[in-house]
């Protein structure tokens, strides 16, 4: 595992994408991901880099090595790599290493990437306590082992866009890992389709022994962070306030579950994250990328950034014990379904314009993709949150007949030869 100073994209020549993989994801390989990074006590981002069995250094060892075992499995599909910086933060105030361990599978497409990312790191009640033990089983060593795990099913396969495998460090100090990865995309020019941040997702009994196996909560924002309040004003006249890339990548996350047998119902839960708290996805939000976040549909807090205790007979820490393994199968499954149908499809529309003032009908236009043979255009009444309409064409504009603007939002994905689907790309109004 090497650090690259550029994190240069070594692009593979275009590739066909086979037949999907049946490999679904396995409890016994969750647990035993889990177990492992339980077993260095904790790996607070403050903890000692070079200690070889205990903290964030022997973590993030332990993680690229087992990206480089899925690297060497799949003849070298995935490049391991690390991204580092010296931050400083209210959490961090002399300064920390901040350590990004990375698998980048090399798809066709250059430039254009899916991240799958976690952060590795734990914590205990004070955030500054390098020193006490920190299991974090489910925050979020659930989340770290999902990734590792989507290594292993998807490096089978090969892909349009470069799927990045992301193991944060800092995420507990003030989201530093995402704020990394999230300025290196921006650097580097990635087209970012996607990033899906995995945070507390392996467990299924929450607060009061309420239990939930059926769902899994997507967070998603409405309102842009990236955009300013000229902007705002715009999507507000457009009625894009729930279609906004993030909003339409979990809505399209909700579809790819429904069509997994035995799976979890997801809860496009409309906030960028949980009341008040947030992740690392959110500095790729303040960046314009699409990006959601995943986590269980239940939390128990006793089990979230505590000692390891007993008072007044409540048992407090995140340990290993408290989590449902077949229940993060299932989120992984989701996770890998959405990968890879978004690695395998062509880029979203950059943008789309509607028009239609004073007319039944509705002109929708917009620029080619490549890699697109097919365009799906989607409708529904303004009233609605879910498309309705859709038909599929094969130029870059179409008349929508009967669908007048004034009562109908519209969107336009595009679509490869083998049906792979982008996220939709909301319908706007051409700027005069």
């Amino acid at each position: 595992m090497k650090y690259l100073p550029l994190l240069a994209l070594v692009i593979a020549p275009a590739l066909a994408m086979p037949a999907a993989a049946q490999d679904k994801p396995d409890s016994a390989r969750l647990k035993a991901d889990v177990a492992k990074l339980v077993s260095f006590a904790t790996r607070h981002t403050l903890s000692l880099p070079e200690d070889p069995v205990r903290g964030i250094g022997a973590a993030r060892t332990w993680a690229g090595a087992e990206l480089t075992r899925i690297a060497d499995a799949c003849k070298g599909c995935i490049l391991v790599s690390k991204i580092a910086r010296t931050m400083v933060s209210p959490r961090t105030p002399d300064g920390a290493n901040i350590v990004d361990v990375l698998g980048f599978q090399q798809g066709s497409d250059p430039k254009r990437v899916v991240i799958v990312a976690a952060h590795i790191d734990s914590r205990v009640t004070d955030v500054m306590d390098a020193k006490s033990d920190a299991p974090g089983a489910n925050d979020n060593a659930s989340g770290s082992a999902l990734v590792i795990e989507a290594a292993r099913i998807l490096s089978k396969q090969k892909f349009r866009a470069t799927i990045v495998y992301a193991l944060l460090s800092g995420e507990e100090q003030g989201l530093l890992g995402g704020q990394l990865l999230a300025d290196t995309a921006k650097e580097k020019n990635w087209v970012v389709t996607a990033m899906l941040n995995n945070d507390i997702v392996g467990n299924s009994i929450g607060q009061g022994g309420v239990r939930d196996v059926a769902n899994v909560r997507v967070f998603s924002e409405g309102i842009r962070a990236s955009e300013d309040l000229p902007a705002q004003i715009v999507r507000r006249g457009n009625g894009g306030e729930d279609d906004g890339p993030s909003r339409s990548l979990a809505k399209a996350i909700d579809g790819i579950a429904g069509t997994l047998p035995g799976g979890l119902d997801v809860f496009v839960d409309r906030r960028p994250d949980r009341f008040g708290r947030g992740g690392d996805h959110e500095p790729f939000l303040k960046l314009g990328f699409p990006a959601i976040r995943f986590t269980s549909a239940v939390e128990n807090w006793d089990a979230q950034h505590q000692d390891l205790r007993t008072d007044k007979g409540v048992v407090f820490g995140d340990t290993i014990d408290r989590m449902d393994f077949a229940y993060l199968a299932k989120v992984t499954a989701i996770n890998v379904a959405t990968i890879r149908r978004l690695a395998a499809a062509p880029a979203a529309p950059d943008k789309v314009t509607i028009s239609g003032d004073l007319s039944r009908d509705t002109k929708v236009s917009w620029a080619a993709i490549p890699g697109a043979t097919k365009y799906r255009i989607l409708w529904r009444r303004s009233d609605a949150r879910d498309w309705t309409g859709k038909i599929d064409v094969r130029g870059t504009e179409t008349l929508l007949k009967n669908v007048p603007v004034d009562d109908n939002l519209i969107g336009v994905s595009a679509v490869a030869a083998d049906g792979a689907e982008s996220i939709v790309t909301f319908g706007e109004r051409a700027r005069r």
